[in-house]
């Protein structure tokens, strides 16, 4: 799923292609992508793009009339920039954005489409689709501490929960957590104060280094856009990089998938030497499931 970094890629090589501009029409490729009906979307043609936002990990697109397009990319939507009238693509196709100078286009992989377009007018129909947050890169220690403990998560959980934090998900939660030498299963209420302080500092940097790093990446390409937005990237320490060894330590990578997610970790790093095990894992393998780098080694050279 696009993240914070991402989407400000997106909103970074947007803004000097939109903002002032027409927005010609929009068409549709799949009826399923529009969730609104009021106001109709064919009140969106013709109308001046006043300014690009995100909202958590939304894209919002500021129309004049007071009417916001809200685009949600979910898992596999992506943004491309192509000539005016470009055709959208038949099989992934689900939507196309014409301005007067390009035409952006809406794509989402796989067979699931759960990316999602709404038409709403004015700010409070705008404020509903915010799932509520917090901007970490506009607060400071003491309410990211507060809101933190407000409800006894886990740390991979309270990262990636949209109504605790805005625009963070599975894979830059991992990075964050590496940085803060931090177990992903450790709980909001249990951290020490010099844990939470280095928590914030990680969710900080992590995401203005990632924002930079991407934006450069976009303006390097033909078009000034962004053309490759995924979860996993070579220069991430930890998220996909299950059995590789640590950047840090040397320790190898350990990863516990659950639900649609997963949890990346370096057990050097984050969890003392420990090997975390979830708990269908842990009632399926009691004691066969390593609890430490040593056993893991172990069992390692063990093996024929």
């Amino acid at each position: 799923m696009p993240e914070l970094p991402d989407i400000e890629a997106y909103l970074g090589a947007l803004r000097p292609l939109v903002v002032g501009r027409r927005l010609e029409r929009v068409r549709l490729a799949s009826p399923f992508l529009l969730r609104s009906v009021a106001p109709p979307l064919e009140q969106a043609a013709g109308r001046q793009v006043l300014g690009l936002a995100r909202l958590g990990k939304r894209i919002v697109i500021g129309l004049d009339g007071d009417l916001f397009l809200v685009l949600h990319l979910l898992v596999a939507g992506r943004l491309r920039w192509r000539e005016c009238g470009a055709a959208i693509p038949g099989r992934v196709g689900l939507a196309a954005f014409d301005f007067a100078a390009g035409t952006l286009i809406l794509t989402e992989a796989g067979s699931r489409k759960r990316a999602s377009l709404f038409l709403v007018a004015g700010e409070a129909a705008l404020a509903e689709h915010d799932p509520g947050g917090l901007e970490v890169l506009d607060t400071d220690l003491d309410t990211f501490a507060a809101v933190l403990v407000a409800r006894n998560h886990t740390l991979k959980r309270a990262l990636t929960d949209p109504r605790v934090l805005a625009g963070v998900g599975n894979a830059y939660s991992d990075e964050i957590l590496h940085r803060a030498r931090l177990s992903p299963f450790k709980r909001t209420r249990d951290l020490a104060a010099e844990e939470t302080a280095a928590l914030f500092a990680a969710v900080r940097s992590v995401l203005t280094e990632w924002s930079a790093r991407l934006a450069r990446a976009a303006a390097r390409s033909p078009a000034g856009f962004p053309v490759e937005v995924t979860a996993f990237r070579p220069e991430m320490a930890v998220h996909g990089k299950f059995g590789k060894p640590c950047p840090d330590c040397g320790a190898p990578i350990q990863r516990i998938v659950y639900a649609a997610n997963e949890a990346n970790y370096c057990p050097g790093c984050q969890t003392g030497g420990k090997i975390l095990a979830d708990r269908v894992l842990s009632k399926l393998l009691k004691d066969d499931w390593p609890r430490t780098l040593e056993e893991l080694e172990r069992e390692h050279r063990s093996r024929p």
